[in-house]
């Protein structure tokens, strides 16, 4: 059966660009957040994109509307409980992430996939909070989800090809190329590649080799990337790397993954509301 509605857990920057997409791409989608304020923010946010679609006659008002009103919003996670398809987009924490999927695996239907949009955790782990691992899959998606093409598919140990397959097939629909992570490792494609460049670049600026302004240069102008790997650490917010470092470390006890002096300083900075804390290119000023 064709997935045409989908529910989302989670209405921050990730969790409001997959609502936002799936609805522009003509799914109904509940959008649930623990707080309404958090869901009425998404919300406000895509009417704002939105507006500025319509400003340049890229779609009408009526199209707007039309997508605005594919999106209903919740704090019960009980109105998911008939969908297809839900996707759990919050915070990066394992333990958080457990409790989500427990509490789904009571409230949605047997025939229900829950998918996780994590960048880099087991989705086996997850999946053991539920009774049904066989429809528990990784979806994700990249920041923003409207723009970026691509969604990785992560197989749990137990999830089916069925499964797979019908995710494959929402993730086409929302104008998406998927592809398939067949083993379920930290970090999956991307972040498995991307980390240790992160990595490698923050260990670069600590020993004075270059600045992070001619380092993000020399990354855009020699690897033809379209952003360096502070602007892209500051557009995704640096303490997620920290989160995926530290996860790295436990999973493949390497402390080639333990995170740069010079990074956990950064993260420490912003727990105290310092303005240097912020990101890199406020830390280099």
């Amino acid at each position: 059966m064709t997935i045409t509605k989908i529910g989302v857990l989670g209405a921050g920057s990730m969790g409001g660009g997959i609502a936002h997409l799936a609805a522009v791409k003509g799914l109904e989608v509940v959008l649930c957040d623990v707080e309404q304020r958090f869901v009425d923010g998404a919300i406000t946010r895509i009417s704002g994109f939105l507006d500025k679609s319509v400003q340049k006659q890229k779609i009408t008002v009526e199209e707007k509307e039309a997508t605005l009103n594919r999106i209903t919003t919740t704090t019960k996670m009980e109105d998911f409980a008939s969908l297809p398809l839900v996707i759990e987009a919050i915070f990066e924490d394992i333990d958080v992430k457990k409790n989500a999927f427990a509490t789904l695996d009571k409230i949605c239907g047997p025939e229900t996939i829950i998918a996780s949009n994590t960048s880099s955790m087991s989705i086996t782990t997850l999946a053991a909070a539920t009774s049904r691992p066989d429809r528990v899959v990784g979806m994700h998606f990249f920041n923003p989800p409207l723009v970026m093409k691509l969604v990785e598919v992560i197989r749990g140990y137990y999830t089916s090809d069925e499964t797979v397959a019908k995710v494959f097939e929402a993730s086409k629909a929302m104008g998406k190329t998927p592809v398939e992570v067949k083993r379920d490792t930290p970090g999956f494609i991307v972040n498995r590649i991307m980390m240790p460049q992160f990595l490698e670049a923050i260990r670069i600026a600590e020993e004075g080799i270059a600045s992070i302004e001619d380092i993000d240069t020399a990354v855009k102008l020699g690897l033809n990337y379209p952003m360096g790997p502070f602007e892209l650490m500051d557009f995704t917010g640096v303490e997620i790397s920290v989160h995926v470092a530290d996860y790295f470390v436990s999973e493949y006890h390497d402390m080639k993954w333990n995170s740069p002096q010079l990074l956990k300083n950064l993260v420490r900075a912003g727990r105290l509301g310092k303005k240097t804390g912020a990101g890199w290119y406020d830390y280099n000023k």
